[in-house]
């Protein structure tokens, strides 16, 4: 049996308040939000919401560093890799997760609201069933 972290729409509501708080410390205003279909669209869609942020581009080839770049969870480091190379301004990138892997080298572009508690899988409300299924 795989282990899993799951995470209640509560604890969403409090991690994006604390990830929005920790975004508006940077004293930056982004133009919008860039995200990956798979994982980030609901979590860029509060992050949207919390920082009055009206547009929101998904699956983008390149990526204008003064959109703020959201996705559900900073893992293994492979989409940030991916994504970094689609950057115009790596200097000015930020990347926002609502979780980080605990135990991982984190980039200095990385932000996040919290930590995992382990190596468990980390099931949010909206992969529910993707879990479920990718466990049977």
């Amino acid at each position: 049996m795989v282990e899993m972290q799951e995470v209640t729409w509560n604890d969403i509501e409090e991690i994006i308040e604390k990830l929005s708080e920790r975004i508006l410390e940077l004293n930056r205003s982004f133009s919008s939000i860039t995200t990956i279909s798979r994982g980030g669209l609901i979590p860029s869609r509060l992050i949207a919401d919390a920082l009055n942020i009206k547009k929101i581009y998904v699956d983008q080839n390149n990526i204008s560093s003064d959109s703020l770049f959201v996705d559900d969870i900073f893992d293994s480091g492979k989409t940030f890799n991916n994504i970094f190379l689609h950057v115009d301004d790596d200097s000015k990138f930020i990347f926002a997760t609502l979780y980080a892997r605990r135990g991982m080298t984190y980039p200095e572009q990385l932000m996040y609201g919290e930590k995992t508690f382990d190596d468990s899988y980390v099931v949010f409300p909206w992969d529910k069933l993707e879990f479920k299924n990718n466990t049977q």
